[in-house]
């Protein structure tokens, strides 16, 4: 017997308003395509993760919609897509800009902004419009609503999802980097919060598993991190430069901002609107390190504790000494893959609201 189909992501055309001439549908179409060829230029379309933070996203969507609706009537057409498994946001994203949307918005957590963001990108590139000509660029918003929002937290973002609303609604949008992983055999992959390497990336694949517990996940996986953890060498290459050798790597870190792991500052003096990537690099660390340490990376104080070390870089390449294909790396808390990876910044590659 076959397999049942795996359930698309779902879209919910705009409502009438007095401000709209269309009327009212309330029927969600299961095809992502069939949807976009409904949407109207000069949508918002809305991309919720209503599985984020245990179900409490999807809730608290639901409660935020009329306000949305009161807030947006008269500046856009908005569309609500609900994702319904991994990587569906990267699919209807890429079909909303295909289709000429005015704005793409993640609502839910840096999973899915993260999504989201790798929408915009297809086999390496932008994607564009199909018929709104090469001048129209579609705008990338966020409503944080998931377990960590780490990346709210560089902007200072308070938890009111309405304040996210007011922010779109004001419409101020500046050129916000991306970050860029490329890996022989892979697909290049783009990040806008934190790509890391090592302990923390393989601290925050095991924190996946445990995302019911909320922001306990680190803690789980941070435990289930060290298990069994080795500092390793490893080579880097900055900006094309020689390689050279790190000792006793304990975790490398790529910020394009400044948190991760729930509201550690790691990487404090990274900016997504500077055009360059802050590397920082923690060697020789224990287990007691941390515990230690610990108030100065979640504070962003700890770049000049002993055994940590920070450049600003457009590019670096990152690999081992000893290859073992072990060494895990993520993105925005989620995992990529192992080294060798290299890491680079695309400046000012997105319009965003902020």
């Amino acid at each position: 017997m076959a397999a049942p189909a795996t359930p698309r992501a779902s879209l919910i055309l705009p409502r009438a308003s007095s401000h709209s001439h269309s009327q009212p549908s309330a029927g969600r179409l299961t095809s992502d395509r069939v949807a976009a060829s409904r949407r109207r230029r000069g949508d918002f379309v809305f991309v919720v993760n209503p599985s984020g933070a245990n179900g409490r996203t999807g809730k608290q969507w639901k409660q935020l919609l009329p306000h949305l609706r009161t807030r947006l009537a008269d500046q856009c057409k908005i569309c609500e897509c609900i994702t319904s498994g991994p990587s569906d946001a990267i699919d209807v994203t890429r079909e909303a800009i295909k289709d000429g949307a005015d704005a793409v918005i993640a609502v839910g957590g840096d999973g899915t902004l993260h999504e989201v963001v790798n929408g915009f990108f297809c086999k390496g590139s932008p994607v564009c419009a199909l018929d709104r000509g090469p001048d129209h660029s579609t705008a990338l918003g966020l409503i944080p609503l998931g377990t960590g929002s780490d990346f709210a937290r560089t902007f200072g973002w308070t938890n009111d999802p309405r304040d996210a609303i007011d922010r779109i609604a004001r419409g101020l949008k500046s050129k916000l980097d991306i970050g860029v992983m490329e890996a022989a055999n892979r697909e290049t992959h783009f990040f806008v919060n934190v790509a890391d390497i090592h302990l923390s990336a393989k601290a925050g694949y095991f924190a996946s598993m445990y995302k019911r517990f909320g922001n306990l996940c680190y803690v789980f996986g941070a435990l289930r991190g060290f298990w069994g953890h080795n500092n390793r060498d490893m080579r880097i290459k900055v900006n094309g430069g020689e390689w050279r050798t790190v000792d006793k790597v304990t975790a490398l870190c790529i910020g394009n901002a400044k948190y991760f792991g729930g509201g550690m500052k790691i990487t404090p003096t990274a900016d997504p609107f500077s055009g360059s990537l802050e590397v920082v690099i923690l060697q020789d660390f224990k287990w007691y390190d941390f515990l230690l340490k610990l108030h100065r990376l979640y504070g962003g104080t700890h770049l000049s504790v002993n055994g940590v070390s920070s450049i600003r870089v457009q590019s670096i390449e990152v690999a081992e000494v000893t290859a073992s294909g072990d060494i895990f790396v993520q993105s925005d808390g989620e995992h990529f893959g192992f080294l060798p990876t290299k890491f680079s910044v695309l400046p000012g590659a997105v319009d965003f609201f902020c």
